[in-house]
């Protein structure tokens, strides 16, 4: 199945939520843009609630919820800045919208994954367009695509959040790749993706190649990196360039086209890699991509089925069937199973 989403589907739908948003509340789109919290909290059908940002979505990227209820609401993180707040309040509003019109949703249909990935991207397409106006973004980026300095003069002359600049950034990536936003702790603070599969926030990036150079040092930093994803996976080689960004690092990568540099040619498409593990039960050595059991943070083995978290209860082999059995089976002094013996 395909796992990421092409940033241009999700600026097409993200047009479409505009679209129907004008038409249903004509003046709201510039509205937002001044204060989006400020605007939804005067909707009589939707409830804005503020909210510890540990209340909020795991799975979604930016630190907020949607609940469509009844009453509908939208949860937002207290702990983010007045910009940040209304990027999320503004992407939460984005699945609004999508999950109550049947036109919007109707793309949905013909993703693989049922359009998950579409929706979410497409909300924060839907906040960037409204934070960032085109003509701001053409000043500072572009068309041979952003570089990590040119994403940080653009966040400097706006008024948005990091988290917009980012999507707005995606937007002009000449080639697959991510925009990421990198707290000091080397944690992702929010990534926007093209043509490449999503990375999660609040993952941990700052030992990655380029990266870590650029959280001790200076911020900027040029190379070659590969994200990790869960349990370790490493996604393709990227060019990476990295800037400070007012206590954040933002980093810029692509496959190609890098536009920091006079020719890259595409990296080799090595897809992602997995861990190697050796079983602790039937020492076989194997690769996985299947997620990590929670307790012992080990895949389960291919062959025997089993993660590294010993047995609930101490098997015995059975000499006569040679069965693996829980004591139960063993008549006292025995060395057979039941149904052996």
């Amino acid at each position: 199945m395909v796992n990421y989403v092409l940033a241009g589907a999700a600026r097409t739908q993200a047009a479409a939520m505009i679209q129907e948003l004008e038409a249903a509340r004509p003046g709201a789109v510039e509205r937002l843009a001044q204060g989006a919290l400020a605007e939804l909290r005067t909707w009589p059908e939707l409830t804005v609630l503020e909210v510890d940002e540990n209340l909020t979505e795991q799975g979604c990227s930016v630190a907020g919820a949607y609940d469509f209820g009844p009453p509908p609401h939208l949860s937002v993180a207290t702990s983010a800045s007045r910009a940040r707040r209304d990027f999320t309040a503004l992407h939460e509003l984005g699945h609004h919208l999508q999950k109550n019109s049947f036109a919007l949703m109707e793309p949905f249909g013909r993703e693989p994954d049922g359009g998950l990935l579409l929706e979410d991207a497409a909300c924060d397409a839907f906040a960037a367009e409204i934070l960032l106006s085109a003509p701001l973004v053409n000043q500072h980026l572009d068309t041979k695509g952003p570089t990590a300095s040119t994403v940080t003069q653009l966040w400097q002359a706006s008024n948005a959040s990091r988290m917009a600049v980012c999507v707005r950034a995606v937007q002009r990536l000449p080639a697959p790749g991510h925009i990421l936003l990198v707290d000091t702790t080397g944690h992702l603070a929010f990534a926007a993706s093209h043509g490449l599969p999503p990375l999660r926030r609040d993952s941990f990036q700052g030992d990655i190649a380029v990266i870590d150079r650029a959280l001790t040092g200076s911020g900027h930093a040029r190379g070659l990196t590969q994200v990790r994803y869960r349990d370790g996976i490493l996604g393709r080689q990227l060019h990476t360039d990295t800037a400070p960004m007012d206590g954040y690092l933002i980093a810029v990568l692509v496959t190609d086209s890098a536009p920091w540099r006079t020719f890259t040619p595409p990296t080799p498409d090595t897809g992602p890699q997995s861990r190697d593990y050796i079983c602790a039960n039937c020492d076989e050595e194997y690769r996985s991509f299947d997620p990590a059991c929670r307790r012992c943070h080990i895949p389960p083995c291919p062959d025997c089925g089993r993660c590294a978290c010993p047995p609930r209860l101490t098997e015995r082999l059975c000499p006569g069937c040679f069965t693996l059995h829980p004591p139960s089976m063993f008549p006292s002094g025995s060395d057979r199973c039941l149904n052996c013996d």
